[in-house]
């Protein structure tokens, strides 16, 4: 199956990684709306990139759904993380708010010159949003933004969980 495609000029792959390890300028975190770092991969965020992180977040205006903020990634790899506050699970709206979501990730890497991204299956698991809807969602508006003009020149889906792996892997085939 299809784990990578490159697109104008830039490499979509899929990888079986932890987003907090992983090398790249950002990486997007699928943040609570009270910005709270809490549990699962937000706690391997502040216990990996130290307590920074979450004062820097006590410090910022609470988001609403399909906004995203950006903080240093303190002790992490990556330079920045892009927090997205995303829908939950039978939300109104959910494909559309999730579309908004990736929209404003991607936007806001590109105007902090971010040319390697990791995003997570964004609000699957925890949050409850079908794997197939997020790569349907995510996939596609990845997809449109990097046929136009864009400094991103890799983008990697972390999808650590294969219930997520296999949907995007069909997706990504799929591209065009």
């Amino acid at each position: 199956m299809t784990t990578e495609k490159t697109v104008n000029h830039t490499k979509i792959s899929l990888v079986r990684d932890d987003i907090t390890l992983i090398d790249v300028d950002a990486f997007v975190f699928y943040a609570r709306p009270d910005l709270q770092l809490g549990t699962g991969i937000g706690n391997a965020i502040a216990v990996r990139g130290g307590p920074k992180i979450q004062e820097a977040l006590d410090k910022l205006d609470k988001p609403e759904v399909g906004q995203v903020l950006v903080s240093e990634a303190g002790k992490l790899k990556a330079k920045n993380i892009i927090h997205a506050v995303g829908p939950v699970f039978q939300e109104d709206d959910t494909e559309g708010k999730l579309r908004t979501t990736a929209q404003n990730v991607l936007e806001t890497a590109e105007k902090h010159g971010v040319e390697k991204l990791a995003l997570p299956a964004m609000g699957s698991g925890f949050y409850g949003v079908a794997p197939d809807m997020c790569a349907k969602v995510t996939l596609a508006v990845v997809n449109q933004h990097v046929k136009g003009q864009t400094k991103l020149k890799e983008v990697f889906f972390c999808l650590p969980d294969p219930r997520d792996m296999m949907p995007f892997q069909a997706r990504l085939e799929a591209l065009t």
